[in-house]
């Protein structure tokens, strides 16, 4: 999934990089091409700091122990600062009729301000997080432009984005 949403992100983009595994393997592809990163998680950083090319940015604030993704006032208004041409976003759960939600406040704040920042977005989750669905809601379905997910996602969920004006791309398992 993560190679996926890589493909979908051109060469001179300002891209934010949500934090989370997946988005972490999303910039160990993006390592080295010449895009401008706002990295949400000190893990996307160090993977597309890891080769030259990207430059890349973090947006100070607190840091989430062993998650090690940034929170509070000052990450959400660097995203706000941050012109980006895309943002890929992770959820805890995106769940047609629910919306994009996340487990925690915090989270959910950042994640609407990237909805509210990027020109286009890109929902990268896995299939069993659009069965579920969290407290805190930072969007809906519409709000996305893309949604990269798993091909064993039920088919009555990738239709529900589709009428929502939703592109959706499925990729088998690895």
């Amino acid at each position: 999934m993560a190679q996926a949403a890589a493909e979908l992100i051109g060469d001179g983009e300002a891209v934010i990089v949500d934090d989370g595994t997946t988005c972490a393997a999303l910039a160990a592809r993006l390592a080295g091409r010449p895009i401008q990163a706002l990295a949400l998680s000190l893990r996307a950083a160090g993977e597309l700091a890891a080769r030259p090319g990207a430059d890349v940015v973090v947006p100070g604030g607190p840091v989430r122990p062993v998650a090690l993704c940034f929170r509070g006032a000052q990450a959400v208004e660097a995203v706000r600062d941050f012109r980006a041409d895309v943002a890929v976003l992770g959820a805890c759960s995106a769940a047609p009729g629910h919306g994009l939600t996340a487990t925690e406040a915090e989270d959910a704040r950042l994640k609407r301000a990237c909805l509210e920042t990027a020109a286009r977005r890109i929902l990268l989750v896995s299939p069993e997080k659009l069965e579920r669905s969290s407290v805190h809601r930072f969007g809906r379905i519409e709000d996305v432009s893309v949604l990269v997910t798993g091909a064993t996602a039920r088919p009555r969920h990738l239709e529900a984005f589709r009428a929502a004006g939703v592109q959706v791309v499925t990729v088998a398992p690895e």
